[in-house]
């Protein structure tokens, strides 16, 4: 945490939600290459997701108000489905207005309607060419990291 002007400045927290290593690694490694300053939050399934962002079973300790500036989502996920995460931080007074992004293999035009339906910030399918998704992470972390702005009771 840095200390400006006797402000307490907290590092922008990123939830990753992905249940691919090699995924998770590439994802890593693209948003450090970035040398974007934020802290990146790691669950791997769709409950663990829910758990993070409304602080309850395992991450009942953590602090509520304390929400990523953006969630990087992946859509087929166990136990509960992408869309269905989506639907539940949407219907949530202190999640709604969460930046959430769709980071998928998936390009079933189903899929893309569903997300957009249910409140999705952006749908991104994951290339297959490792390049080219470390690129696009970069991108999307620089995007909504340093260039979007959010409400106020998000940035704390």
């Amino acid at each position: 945490m840095n200390r400006s002007a006797g402000l307490i400045l907290k590092k922008a927290i990123v939830l990753l939600v992905e249940d691919n290593p090699d995924d998770e690694l590439l994802a890593m490694r693209a948003l450090k290459k970035a040398n974007i300053s934020c802290q990146v939050d790691v669950v791997r399934d769709g409950q663990e997701a829910l758990d993070y962002l409304f602080a309850q079973g395992n991450f009942a300790e953590r602090n509520i108000d304390d929400q990523p500036r953006v969630v990087f989502l992946d859509l087929n996920l166990p136990k509960i489905n992408g869309i269905e995460v989506l639907k539940q931080v949407r219907s949530n007074d202190i999640t709604r207005k969460l930046p959430v992004v769709l980071l998928t293999s998936s390009e079933n035009t189903k899929d893309i309607e569903d997300g957009y339906t249910n409140g999705v910030n952006s749908y991104i399918k994951k290339p297959v060419d490792f390049t080219t998704f470390i690129e696009q992470i970069k991108l999307m972390g620089e995007y909504w990291l340093t260039v979007n702005r959010i409400p106020d009771h998000l940035s704390r």
